[in-house]
């Protein structure tokens, strides 16, 4: 095994165990579907509900694939979507630093997985054992890109802005 494909592994898992274990968070987790659901409306996201089991499969559905290493741009930019959103949303107004909500956390989750859409998902990964691998500048504009378009897509079809922010 080549380091690169051992650190590209260990990127992968992490980051989707991370996004696994946050969509899970917003699935059972605290206020369950209905807190999360409140949450998302209270930052002007209409359909809570719906928005709030979007969230919960895109978050779980990504994490595992990344994990994987399976269809490893598109994951990275499902995750890249669900951090844009966020740092809009809930993070941006309270500045760079996490320690005050601000949108560092997701800025740094965002900026890792466009960079492993460039650098692809390694030897040990299901890509890679199909063939079916999407590296190098490709890799990383599905990933930026397809990630940027849907984000731009939610919030033009669901966000209305409201006075008021809800915390989590």
């Amino acid at each position: 095994m080549e380091a690169v494909d051992a650190a590209l592994l260990l990127v992968r898992v992490v980051v989707g165990v991370t996004m696994i274990l946050h969509g899970v968070n917003h699935w059972i987790g605290g206020g369950k579907i209905a807190g999360t659901a409140g949450w998302f409306e209270g930052l002007g996201l209409r359909h809570g509900v719906l928005q709030a089991w979007a969230s919960v499969v895109t978050e779980i559905g990504a994490g595992v694939l990344l994990v994987l290493g399976l269809f490893t741009p598109l994951a990275c930019a499902a995750v890249v979507s669900v951090m844009l959103v966020a740092a809009f949303l809930a993070h941006r107004k309270n500045g760079f630093f996490v320690m005050r909500d601000g949108y560092e956390y997701v800025l740094l989750l965002a900026a890792v997985c466009v960079a492993l859409g460039i650098l692809g998902p390694g030897l040990l990964s299901v890509d890679s054992a199909f063939d079916i691998e999407v590296a190098g500048w490709p890799g990383g504009a599905i990933s930026l890109g397809v990630g940027v378009v849907a984000t731009v897509a939610l919030l033009a079809a669901t966000w209305r802005p409201t006075s008021g922010r809800a915390r989590p």
